[in-house]
């Protein structure tokens, strides 16, 4: 009896030589990468370095003047509900009548046109999501009164509700203590893992996400290797995509990528502070 051969985890997103230039100054030049069903891709760069760009790209914000970008295999589209996005600023008022429940269920109608959905059938997906991000305790909480990191499992729920194929993150670790990086980034993993959701976190600091990423994508000079940690985060690819000379050192299980004197303000995004050492 013959078996069907084994297939291996489906590629969800595809990035084909994007080149985006806004206001005639050139962003990023030439990147490309995939993310497979299940992976969970570290987007890495400091501030500035085009990583936000990129995610407008792929959620089809921003046009590129070069390359595609392919979501399940097919052109990406605006408002393509295939894709859960999680922005980078989260402004909530305290103030607003809104339980976090709520914020979660909104999630639900954002790509469809009609009446909502069922109230039971509605009220069930909004438990399920809850429960899957830990957020049981306080989902009938004012969104506003929660923590960073609440805020956050809140914000992840309200864009896998739809049940996305992709998962993008921008910045999601911006403005956490280290207890609440933690568990954000064990909470993504285990999405990823569970659901083989593919997942792109982007993030000016790769230390928290070191144990969990599958593959890094590193900008910088609006340039992008990616590859495996071991592949791309060393002083002999940085240094090229960077187009001078930086050091990657290995401290205590930090990776923190330094330049040369001449250099050294272009390189603080993986220090702790935000700043390189004196």
């Amino acid at each position: 009896m013959t078996h069907p051969p084994e297939t291996g985890p489906e590629e969800i997103l595809r990035v084909e030589a994007v080149r985006v230039v806004l206001s005639g100054r050139l962003i990023i030049d030439d990147v490309s990468f995939t993310c497979l069903g299940g992976e969970f891709v570290g987007l890495i760069g400091s501030n500035g370095a085009g990583k936000t760009t990129l995610m407008r790209v792929i959620l089809g914000l921003v046009r590129p003047a070069a390359g595609r970008i392919l979501v399940a295999g097919e052109p990406r589209s605006r408002r393509n509900p295939l894709i859960g996005y999680v922005p980078q600023k989260i402004n909530l008022d305290p103030d607003v009548p809104m339980r976090a429940r709520d914020l979660v269920g909104l999630g639900l109608d954002g790509h469809r046109f009609g009446p909502p959905w069922p109230s039971a059938k509605r009220a069930a997906r909004v438990d399920e999501m809850i429960e899957a991000v830990d957020a049981t305790g306080f989902a009938d909480s004012r969104v506003g009164s929660l923590s960073g990191g609440e805020q956050q499992r809140i914000m992840i729920a309200h864009a896998l509700i739809s049940r996305p194929r992709l998962l993008l993150l921008d910045e999601p670790l911006a403005n956490l203590d280290i207890s609440s990086e933690r568990e954000v980034v064990k909470l993504v993993a285990s999405i990823a893992a569970r659901h083989k959701v593919a997942v792109v976190v982007s993030t000016h600091d790769m230390n928290p996400l070191l144990t969990v990423m599958s593959r890094v994508v590193y900008v910088a000079a609006g340039r992008v290797a990616s590859g495996t940690t071991d592949e791309v985060v060393t002083t002999r690819t940085l240094s090229r995509l960077y187009g001078h000379d930086v050091d990657v050192i290995d401290v205590n299980g930090r990776v923190l990528v330094v330049a040369g004197r001449e250099n050294e303000g272009l390189h603080h995004h993986e220090y702790d502070n935000g700043e390189p050492p004196p």
